[in-house]
């Protein structure tokens, strides 16, 4: 999956830097051409003649030659690579690129790149553990970022713990299922919803949610990183998608995002992980309503079911998925909804989770197909849940 590929392979100033070298002769193996930008710091561990012998290119560390005035310019370096990775990384660079603190050309050259970026950690396990270091990770794969996990074991300091770099085989993986993966939706159309609805009662009041839409967002852009053609239709939310491919459609009420899925009906596969109000005001005062002493009585009528309407007329050829938020009775209540609503299957969380559910960067849950089978997936990240969804999709998409 990687021959033709352009890698540029960023080193930071860590004892793991040695590893570099055997990543580069992995990945010119594999077909690939290799640049390799160095910190000031990466060259008191390798030496950019290793280096530059292993990749066959020049080693680029700053921002010109000082000899020719001969520029480096991290704007066309970031276009030129398919993918970055920054191996290893240290707790310094992760904590500049989370800053955007772009004092050297590694940093201006990932704040430039258009491509998606590995990160590699290295680092003794205290320092891996501080709630800093912690902070700027989290923060580095909620800007779409992949994140690949160090190893437990001796590090460089004596203890044992985890904050060991991957091995380069390892990354050369990461590295090949993100591209086999990239090409596994390619060609589909894939309608996801996303956020919640404001449902007015008057000109500055409404009913709404405490949904946040990072579920919804975050399954955009891995579905789009898999090659498929994104219509994301969301409610008003302030965050937007990694990924310039996707349609964003901007809605307001579940009337309006019922209207837009009803247009783009013609979809393969739709992810419905919107939180659309359930009842919306019987009528809207075209004046702000007063304050005054009597009680406020606001007649609710219900809303239109986007999903079951898309489950009534589905053809054989289109998969439809619904999400469930429940707070009771989770399960018996998810699978009456796959059959009512004529889902193909469903994503359960629960509020009863800590660390689930609303305005959280986290998700625990469960995939419950139409037999009935459950699937329980750990807590994590909402971008590695969507990584999880995506690898389903692809599993019942591909029988």
């Amino acid at each position: 999956m990687l021959k033709g590929k352009n890698i540029l392979l960023g080193i930071s100033g860590g004892i793991a830097a040695y590893k570099a070298a055997g990543l580069t002769r992995l990945l010119v193996k594999q077909g690939t051409s290799v640049k390799v930008i160095m910190t000031e710091k990466a060259k008191e561990f390798i030496t950019p003649l290793t280096m530059a012998t292993l990749s066959k290119n020049p080693i680029l560390v700053d921002f010109y030659n000082p000899e020719n005035g001969d520029w480096n310019s991290h704007v066309d370096l970031g276009l030129w690579a398919d993918a970055l990775v920054i191996a290893p990384a240290t707790a310094n660079t992760m904590g500049k690129m989370a800053n955007a603190i772009a004092d050297n050309l590694l940093v201006t050259t990932y704040l430039s790149a258009r491509c998606p970026v590995f990160i590699a950690p290295t680092m003794d396990l205290d320092m891996y553990k501080h709630p800093a270091n912690e902070k700027n990770m989290k923060t580095l794969e909620e800007y779409g970022n992949i994140m690949i996990e160090p190893n437990s074991g001796e590090l460089a300091s004596g203890l044992v713990g985890k904050g060991r770099m991957a091995e380069p085989e390892e990354i050369v993986d990461a590295l090949n299922k993100y591209f086999s993966k990239n090409l596994s939706l390619s060609g589909k159309k894939v309608l996801i919803t996303a956020g919640p609805t404001h449902e007015a009662i008057d000109p500055v009041r409404f009913i709404g949610n405490h949904s946040s839409g990072k579920m919804g967002f975050a399954l955009a852009d891995e579905i789009a990183n898999r090659g498929a053609n994104v219509t994301l239709i969301t409610g008003p939310v302030n965050i937007n998608c990694n990924n310039s491919a996707v349609n964003r459609i901007n809605t307001i009420s579940a009337e309006q995002m019922f209207n837009e899925c009803i247009k783009h009906s013609d979809y393969d596969i739709a992810i419905m992980s919107a939180a659309v109000a359930d009842y919306t005001p019987e009528t809207i005062a075209q004046k702000k309503v007063k304050k005054n002493d009597n009680e406020l009585e606001i007649k609710l009528k219900r809303t239109k079911d986007i999903a079951a309407e898309l489950g009534k007329t589905k053809n054989s050829n289109q998969i439809l998925i619904g999400f469930a938020l429940e707070t009771d009775n989770e399960t018996e209540n998810a699978v009456k909804k796959i059959e009512k609503k004529n889902l193909d299957f469903i994503v359960l969380n629960s509020l009863n989770d800590k660390g689930a559910g609303f305005k959280t960067d986290t998700n625990k849950i469960t995939i419950i197909t139409r037999n009935g089978h459950n699937i329980p997936f750990e807590l994590k990240s909402k971008q590695k849940v969507a990584c999880d969804i995506a690898d389903y999709i692809e599993k019942i998409t591909n029988k």
